[in-house]
């Protein structure tokens, strides 16, 4: 019985991951395509995550800043403390920073795996600097998607357990770093 739920779990993390493959893929070029233009224009990108999500945000920052599958030069992404010292809400840390260090040209790639009431106050402030906005997101009820502007963009995961938006969130951020170096090194064999 076990054995046949780990397998289960494999089941449906692949299921999923086929099913959103077609549709994502266009919104996934065009955010590839907003980091090339903030990255190759001077700006930052800046990866944020509430809770756990906040891992993925490091984990994405790392590859475009160091490597991903081949040598590049570093790339301007930095992940921002939802810890930051002073502040016991963790979305206003990550407010406070993008309004602190966030300027015209750079872009706000933002993982949200649980509802937040927050969020929707993270993208004014990311606006308010003029900022574009990347959202890496899950399914539930998200009453911030009012606050997208129409040149930001959503990649949405479609499943209701965390753990397989949480896996889904990783290879899009696989794409997006796989994207970036074809466009800034081209392809390689």
């Amino acid at each position: 019985m076990l054995e046949q739920r780990i397998q289960q779990q494999f089941f449906e993390s692949a299921d999923l991951l086929y099913q959103i493959a077609e549709g994502l893929s266009r919104p996934l070029a065009v955010a590839a395509q907003m980091m090339v233009d903030a990255l190759t224009g001077g700006g930052r990108v800046w990866c944020a995550g509430l809770g756990i999500s906040a891992a993925d945000a490091t984990a994405l920052a790392s590859l475009l800043a160091g490597r991903f599958e081949q040598e590049r030069p570093g790339l301007a992404a930095i992940a921002l403390d939802a810890q930051a010292q002073g502040y016991s809400d963790p979305a206003s840390a990550l407010m406070r920073q993008v309004q602190t260090l966030g300027h015209p040209g750079d872009l706000l790639l933002l993982f949200e795996n649980q509802s937040s009431g927050a969020v929707g106050a993270l993208l004014q402030v990311a606006h308010g600097q003029e900022m574009s906005v990347i959202v890496l997101s899950g399914t539930q009820d998200d009453d911030w998607r009012g606050a997208l502007l129409d040149t930001d963009v959503q990649l949405r995961v479609p499943h209701s357990r965390f753990a397989r938006v949480a896996e889904a969130h990783r290879l899009l951020s696989h794409c997006l770093a796989d994207a970036i170096d074809l466009q800034l090194l081209g392809a390689t064999e």
